[in-house]
This record gives C-alpha cells, sequence and structure tokens, in this order.
C-alpha cells in the first residue's frame, strides 16, 4: 500500500461514519467545584443501580451511555461531598456542582507540576478508563503510544521488557518523568528504564503527558516533553480485583489488587502484586518481571497523609544489539560484507550465515547473558489545606536501585580487566574469553515542596521547589575467565562513583484579567552539581589519568504565555518557554574537562487552538523548538579517543499537531491525531575514522534531519460501544526514520503503518463477583514486517565508506487474551 493511501486510511472512519444515526440514550455533562467554578477532573460517574461509569476529563466533562431506563447518576470525588443526580429522558446536558467536604483529594500532589486549560501549554491525558482497556501487561511506553507525537518501540519486540518511546522526536533522556510529583529519571543517564517498574499501569489513576517544555517540574529538565503519572486508584469503597492475561511469545500475566476503600476513621489502604512473564519475539528475549505496590493513606478534617511503596525486580535477556541488517532483509552478499569488516570468526559467521531472513535473530547466546536488577521506591507526602484558598504539600523520598548486567566476551584483552598476561608453556597470552558483570548500586532522595493559594476567578500563584541527592556506585567484576591469570573472585576491575545535587525552586503566576482572558508566568532557577571520577591529560607526559572532578551548573528556566477562551469549550494559547539540560554522565566521564561539552539550551514557541462542539472537536497546536548547543553524535573522536556527543550550535524542531473526534452515533465514536514536522540541523559535521590514512575525514551537511524524528506520526482509534461490549480498531502511521545525522536513506527506517484490534465484554450481573471484563487485544492484525528502531555506525577503509545497520524488528501479529474479575 502506498504512502499516501495509508495516511488517508487513518482518516476513513470519520468520512464513512457520518451517516450513522443515534440511537441509544446517553447524558453528557460537567463538574465543577460549586465554589469556584473551577473543573474536577477525574470525578467518578456512576449510573445508579449498575456498575456502568466513567470519570470525567482534565475539563470536568463526561459523556455516558445509559445502560437502565432510572435516570440517575451518582457523582463522587474525594474532597467532595457525593451526589446522586436525576434527569429527564428529556435531557442531554448537566452541569452538576460538587460541595467541598473537609477531605484534601490525592490529586494535591501532582497539582503543581501539572496544567489544565488556564495554561497555555499543549498536553494529553490519559484516564483511568483508557489504562484499563490498553493496560495487557506491556510497558507504558507502549500504552501511550497513540498520544499525539509519539513513537514507541521494544527491544525484545512484543512491548514487554526493555521499551522506550520519543514524543515530538525527542529521545526518552529528554522527556522528563515523575510519579506523584517525584523524579523518576536516572540522574546520571537521564533515562528511564520503564523495565524497572513492571506493570505500574495497574496502580495509575491517570497520566498527563505535556509537549515541548511544559510547565516548571522536579528532575532532569524537559527538552521534549513532560509525563507525570499519578498512582493509587484511592477508590471510595472497599474492593478487590484479579487480573489473568495469556498470550504470544509466553507470555502470561496475573495481578491481585485490595483496597479497603475510605473507612471512618479516614484510613485507606491499597495494594498489589503482579507477575509478568514473557519469552519475547526476538530469540532468548526473556522476561521475568515481578513487581508490588502499597499505598496507605490517612484523611483528616483539613490533611492528607500518604505513604506509597513500590518495587520492581527484573530479570531480562538481553536483547539490545539488535539484527543485522543483511539478516532482516536476506542479503547473504551483505552478510559477507559484515563478517569480512567486522572480522567475525568462523563459528559465529556460519551462524549468521544459517540465520539470514530471521526476524528474530539474537547475537547472543550465552546462557546468562541478562539484566538483573531491583529498584525499591518509598514515599511520603503531606497535604494541609490551611484555608479553603490555601494548600500546601510537602513530600519526602528515597529509591534505591542495585543490580547487574551479565556479559560474555571473547577474547578480551586482559589488561582491560586490570588482570596480569598468563604465562603458559613459553607462550604469553594477552587475551581471554571471559564473563564480567556490570554493577548498580545507587542511592537517590530529597524533599519536594509546594504551596498553592487561589483567588477566586482573579488569580492563582503556586510556589515551590526540591533538593535531591543522588549517590551511584558503579563497579565492575569478572566472576569467570578462561586464563584468569593472578586475578581473584570478587576483584574490580574498575570502581568509581557519582555524587550529584539537584536543586530547584519555581514560581507559577496564573493572573484572570477576565473570565475569557489570563496570563501565566513560571519562572524557575534550578542548580546541578555533579562529582565524577573523570579523565585528565597530564601537561608533562601527555598521559590520560583518573581524577576526581566536579561540576556545577546553573539554569534560569523563565514560561510565559496567555490563554484565551472563545466560549465554552474553546480555548487558544500562545506561549514561550525556555529549558536548560546538563549533560548525562557519559558526556563527562568520557572527555576531559577542556573537551567536555557545554549544557544544552531549548526555546519552545507554541500557539494552540482547542474546540469542543458536542459531537465533535477540534485541537491544533504550531510548535517551534529552537535549540543552542544540541547535543548530538558526530562520530568525532575528542582528545582522549573516545567518541562522544558534541554541541550542534543550531537545530530545531517545527511541526503541527492535529487532533479530531467525532461522536458518529452513540455507539460510534472515532479519534484521531497527526503531527506534520521538520526537524532539522542547520550545519553537521560528520566524521568518519580513515583506516587508510589514519585520522578522521570530515564531512559537512547542511539542513538535514535529526536522527529518529519522523516527518509524519498519525493515529487513529475508531470505537464502537454497547452495553459491556467495547471494541477498537487502532491505526497508526510512521513516516520514514534516519538513524544518524546525514539524511541517508540507505540508513533509515523504512515507513510503516500498524493496526490493532481491541475486543472487550464486561459484564454487569456476573454471578458471585462485583464485575467481570474479558478482553482480546490482537496487536499487528495485519502483520506488518516493520522496524520501530535502530542504530548504524561506519568508518572509511579501501577507499570506501562502510557503514553497518542494526534494527530492532517488531513482532508480528499477536494476540493477548485478559480476565478481570472485581470483587
Amino acid at each position: 500500500m502506498s504512502f499516501y493511501l495509508k495516511l488517508i486510511s487513518l482518516l476513513i472512519p470519520i468520512l464513512f461514519g457520518i451517516s450513522f444515526q443515534s440511537i441509544a440514550q446517553s447524558i453528557d455533562g460537567r463538574v465543577t467545584d460549586s465554589n469556584t467554578g473551577e473543573p474536577l477532573a477525574g470525578a467518578s460517574i456512576l449510573e445508579v443501580g449498575t456498575t456502568n461509569g466513567t470519570s470525567t476529563d482534565a475539563d470536568g466533562e463526561f459523556s455516558l451511555r445509559l445502560r437502565e431506563s432510572g435516570y440517575e447518576i451518582q457523582v463522587s470525588f474525594i474532597g467532595y461531598r457525593t451526589e446522586t443526580v436525576s434527569f429527564s429522558e428529556s435531557d442531554s446536558y448537566l452541569n452538576i456542582e460538587l460541595t467541598s467536604q473537609p477531605v484534601t483529594a490525592g490529586e494535591v500532589f501532582v497539582n503543581a507540576l501539572r496544567v489544565d486549560d488556564s495554561t497555555p501549554v499543549a498536553y494529553s491525558n490519559i484516564s483511568r478508563e483508557e489504562i484499563d482497556i490498553r493496560n495487557t501487561g506491556q510497558d507504558i511506553p507502549m500504552l501511550v503510544s497513540t498520544s499525539p507525537s509519539v513513537v514507541s518501540a521494544s527491544d525484545a519486540g512484543a512491548g514487554i521488557g526493555y521499551t522506550n518511546m520519543r514524543i515530538r522526536g525527542v529521545d526518552q533522556a529528554r522527556i522528563n518523568v515523575t510519579v506523584n510529583g517525584i523524579p523518576m529519571n536516572d540522574s546520571e543517564s537521564h533515562g528511564v528504564f520503564w523495565v524497572n517498574m513492571p506493570d505500574f499501569a495497574s496502580s495509575t489513576q491517570n497520566i498527563q503527558i505535556q509537549r515541548g517544555v511544559g510547565t516548571s517540574t522536579h528532575g532532569a529538565s524537559a527538552f521534549g516533553a513532560t509525563m507525570n503519572l499519578q498512582s493509587a486508584l484511592m477508590r471510595p469503597d472497599a474492593y478487590g480485583d484479579v487480573g489473568l492475561g495469556v498470550g504470544a511469545y509466553g507470555t502470561q500475566k496475573a495481578t491481585v489488587q485490595l483496597g479497603s476503600g475510605l473507612m471512618d476513621n479516614g484510613w485507606q489502604v491499597e495494594g498489589r502484586l503482579s507477575k509478568i512473564e514473557s519469552d519475547g519475539y526476538i530469540d532468548r528475549a526473556e522476561s521475568d518481571l515481578r513487581s508490588f505496590y502499597l499505598s496507605a493513606s490517612r484523611h483528616g478534617d483539613r490533611s492528607l497523609l500518604k505513604a506509597d511503596v513500590f518495587s520492581g525486580q527484573e530479570r531480562t535477556y538481553q536483547a539490545w544489539n539488535g539484527v543485522p541488517e543483511p539478516i532482516l532483509e536476506n542479503n547473504p552478499n551483505q552478510l559477507e560484507n559484515y563478517i569480512t569488516n567486522l572480522f567475525i570468526g568462523p563459528g559465529e559467521a556460519d551462524r549468521l550465515r544459517d540465520n539470514l531472513d530471521n526476524r528474530q535473530f539474537n547475537e547472543f547466546t550465552y546462557e546468562d547473558q541478562v539484566d538483573n536488577y531491583q529498584q525499591d521506591h518509598y514515599q511520603l507526602h503531606y497535604s494541609y489545606r490551611l484555608t479553603d484558598n490555601w494548600t500546601t504539600n510537602t513530600s519526602l523520598h528515597y529509591t534505591y536501585g542495585r543490580g547487574y548486567f551479565e556479559q560474555y566476551r571473547q577474547s578480551d584483552d586482559l589488561e582491560t580487566y586490570n588482570i596480569n598476561p598468563v604465562e603458559i608453556g613459553g607462550e604469553t597470552i594477552e587475551q581471554s574469553d571471559l564473563v564480567r558483570r556490570r554493577w548498580l548500586d545507587n542511592d537517590f532522595y530529597g524533599v519536594i515542596a509546594s504551596s498553592e493559594y487561589r483567588r477566586d476567578k482573579e488569580w492563582s500563584l503556586i510556589v515551590g521547589g526540591a533538593y535531591n541527592e543522588y549517590d551511584g556506585d558503579h563497579f565492575g567484576e569478572v566472576i569467570w575467565a578462561e586464563f584468569a591469570g593472578d586475578s581473584q573472585p570478587g576483584d574490580r576491575y574498575y570502581d568509581n562513583t557519582g555524587f550529584k545535587t539537584d536543586f530547584n525552586v519555581y514560581g507559577k503566576l496564573n493572573y484572570y484579567f477576565s473570565s475569557s482572558f489570563n496570563t501565566y508566568i513560571d519562572l524557575q532557577y534550578r542548580a546541578v552539581t555533579y562529582r565524577f571520577l573523570g579523565l585528565r591529560i597530564d601537561g608533562n607526559s601527555g598521559e590520560v589519568n583518573d581524577l576526581t572532578q566536579r561540576d556545577r551548573i546553573s539554569f534560569f528556566n523563565p514560561k510565559a504565555g496567555i490563554v484565551y477562551r472563545f466560549a465554552d469549550g474553546q480555548r487558544a494559547f500562545a506561549s514561550l518557554s525556555v529549558g536548560g539540560k546538563e549533560p548525562t554522565r557519559r558526556d563527562y566521564v568520557e572527555s576531559t574537562e577542556e573537551s567536555r561539552p557545554d549544557p544544552e539550551r531549548l526555546y519552545d514557541y507554541e500557539l494552540g487552538y482547542h474546540g469542543d462542539f458536542g459531537r465533535y472537536s477540534l485541537g491544533l497546536n504550531l510548535y517551534y523548538m529552537l535549540y543552542k548547543d544540541q547535543l548530538i553524535t558526530t562520530g568525532e573522536v575528542n582528545d582522549v579517543g573516545n567518541t562522544v556527543r558534541e554541541n550542534v550550535p543550531d537545530s530545531y524542531r517545527t511541526g503541527i499537531e492535529i487532533q479530531l473526534g467525532a461522536r458518529i452515533t452513540d455507539y460510534l465514536q472515532w479519534n484521531g491525531n497527526m503531527t506534520f514536522s521538520r526537524n532539522k540541523v542547520n550545519e553537521y559535521e560528520y566524521f568518519l575514522d580513515d583506516f587508510d590514512q589514519g585520522g578522521q575525514e570530515r564531512f559537512l551537511f547542511e539542513d538535514v534531519d535529526i536522527a529518529m524524528s519522523p516527518a509524519i506520526i498519525a493515529n487513529s482509534i475508531l470505537t464502537y460501544r454497547s452495553g459491556g461490549f467495547r471494541t477498537e480498531w487502532i491505526s497508526k502511521f510512521v513516516s520514514r526514520q534516519y538513524l544518524d545525522n546525514t539524511q541517508t536513506e540507505s540508513r533509515s527506517i523504512d515507513p510503516y503503518w500498524l493496526n490493532d484490534l481491541v475486543i472487550r465484554y464486561s459484564w454487569d450481573s456476573a454471578p458471585f463477583v462485583r464485575s467481570l471484563t474479558a478482553s482480546l487485544t490482537v496487536n499487528n492484525i495485519l502483520n506488518e514486517k516493520y522496524v520501530a528502531n535502530g542504530y548504524t555506525f561506519g568508518w572509511i577503509s579501501g577507499n570506501e565508506q562502510r557503514h553497518f545497520n542494526y534494527y530492532y524488528p517488531q513482532a508480528e501479529r499477536h494476540a493477548m487474551f485478559n480476565l478481570n474479575i472485581g470483587f
């Protein structure tokens, strides 16, 4: 199917579906605070006498198809009195006001970092209902893959294990992630390793994604997006849920959740245990994942005390290297070129030849080539409402992570591991096959605080800040070697630490000139210090030595914008935001102080519109993200012989994000989004090692695409619902992505078009249980053979450029069946 046909097919549901007629009774409405008029996002709407319900969106709005003819709904929200609302058959829209009661809602812990329609930010909210539908055991990057401008991928190919995502082409290390306001990004690499949080979606109430710089947050700065997850279901009534799942590639999932509901003494307790196993699409890329979540909260007259503990333990077979291009493309001539130029030995070469056209090929065969890691999170939150308009929040947190990845290495230099050469029969042996483990043992802890004051319909002010410390140990050991020399078990061939502090303070002011027009100002100061074992060049001998170094960087990140509301459900905004970001650990430790890269800066211009017209909705967002000193890989070798990222003076991302929605009938609904973008480096210096002449050869490119940044991303979701039955047809299109910044088609990922089918049925009156839901998800139902991620490297030899591409193929058609039982 051609590019254009694939793109047009995403819009077909809206074109043919408008002619359908309404059949069943439904009710729409909006839930607000009776005192302030502010919308209440996440309020529960339940049809009286049934388990049929929904929740309000960020605007406080909801739509509910009725199953009975009682014409009564129950509206509840923690911190407010529950109301039962009656209406007649002629009513189509309800304005519901809830009265505050002296209990603080769990949302207060994320309010300081989240945005609503009064904030000039492009954002998307993912509700609990959406999470439930898509939560089949895959990691969160796969769950949010239909959000605007998102592209997700999985190393193992089936969405379980190591997964990643990009938003507007921006990689995971530049996407700020928090849980209840607590930073999740690793302090040194800046990445988020979702494999350490298996099945966290089952304990997630909602997710907000802010695109662009977004509002001031904690942790590594957002250079493309911010994602905030709110944990704990916080259900008002006692419950028990059991979830069981089984699917392709040996996937199995089991989840048990229990909750006490809000008890008379003000306490509430919730917990979850999860186990997920998968063989993975890629050979041997199995995952064994275990996790738990425990939350206890105490509601006072004006306070909320909440403690969360959650942990994830993973054992994942490595599929990090991807699949060589000639194997994926079944190209024997190209494979011979790889074998010759990559100096692959006879045994491994034969194995590669035997696996031509094997999309599931894995280079690793050693039995314990695994990643083995556990991460424990402890969070303590306290909120106190000083007055009806003034709330303060404080959070303490501690994260303990430890584990290793194990690797079999063939013919490694013993010198690398501080092992002396071995003399055997007069022969000096300087290389050996061996097995090594590289360990991480780290602690991350800190305090976060905020205070919010609201003057009804006039202004609101949030001030806050945080201080966090990270203390990480990095060490490696050889656990087996064919020639171990004089080494002893437990010897460490490297041992160093990284210590980082991160302080920030911010103020956010929203001032209302009228009910239609407000302005927003957000000012943040952030200071980072980092102490690490780095490299220096001796001025006399020229030798490279290790030396403990320290760097301190400070950022001023202002943000400002305006919002104008034309009418109910319509708003426009404009904003300018500035973000700053420090280099990662690798940038520091593989350079000297002289060659160390500079911090990055981002100037983000956004202009947006959103309109809700009852049955239809439209959203448009224009963005221009101008980068100064963006860090990208150029291939250049620095003063100590390492290839690290270099600052590019000028680059940018610009595009338009379009969101469309149509409630075609009371049964049929369509939602879609499209992103059209240009992602360019103005001038790019590319370096290749020249093995013929020595040194490196420099190539200059102008106006080339930034790597892994597709120009088009489009999603379509067609939903049919009737009674307890729900089905969705989900389509996604991603255009070409280049593996490096040279915009060379031979080093790129082909466009792909995916389709998933979700079938779900819920029984309200199943015997012996509160609820019963069965769902079948068929991913990639049209069996597209596609790749979602990859990398490339190369050099010059024989007067030719030689490049080697590796890809991460994703699973072909596969299904997952889930059964959820509520008690």
